[in-house]
């Protein structure tokens, strides 16, 4: 087998999915298609550690790190809520929902950022941002096109919409389609609950 497209991410419960579609469907409304390309509810996932290239003999080292990593962390919730655009609001590429950055989350990521370097991955060299991507700006647009993105999103307030239960993180595949990356789950690891 060859190599494959491979992230290591928070999978949202189908519950948490159908209540950031419900909460974001004003914004996807005022912006539509033609300057957003939207994210599937089903595909809105909360990555820890990009991969890139994963080649097939690797897929076992990485289930057995996050098996150990997973095996070190207690579950918890995340709370969803907030609206923003990287790089900023002014020249928006990447529509986002924002997370509550908890201690928890950060010590989970952080770990497995640091399990997937000792495997030879290049360390992410900028800071953990959590965040659950909404869209992407479509290529190309005019300063004004841009402009109603900031406008439409500064009109729509989000604060807490939902919490999110972390029991698990998974290893996932991107395979890049014509209807956009279809993400395959390749393994999971159970947090261990509390004591």
């Amino acid at each position: 087998m060859s190599a494959r497209r491979a992230f290591i991410a928070i999978e949202l419960s189908a519950s948490v999915q159908d209540v950031i579609q419900k909460q974001t469907a004003r914004l996807r409304e005022a912006l539509g298609e033609s300057l957003v390309r939207w994210i599937p509810a089903g595909n809105i996932h909360l990555t820890l550690k990009f991969l890139g290239d994963l080649p097939a003999s690797h897929v076992d080292f990485i289930k057995q790190m996050l098996s150990q990593e997973a095996a070190k962390h207690r579950r918890f919730d995340l709370q969803l809520g907030g609206l923003g655009a990287f790089p900023n609001s002014n020249q928006p590429r990447v529509l986002w929902l924002g997370l509550q950055a908890s201690p928890a989350l950060s010590a989970l990521q952080r770990d497995i950022e640091a399990a997937a370097e000792r495997l030879g991955y290049q360390k992410e060299q900028r800071a953990f941002s959590p965040h659950l991507t909404l869209g992407r700006t479509r290529q190309g647009l005019a300063a004004m096109d841009l402009q109603k993105i900031s406008l439409g999103m500064a009109s729509v307030q989000l604060g807490r919409i939902a919490p999110a239960r972390v029991d698990s993180v998974h290893l996932f595949k991107s395979d890049l389609g014509p209807a956009g990356p279809l993400y395959t789950k390749l393994f999971s690891a159970t947090l261990k609950t509390a004591a």
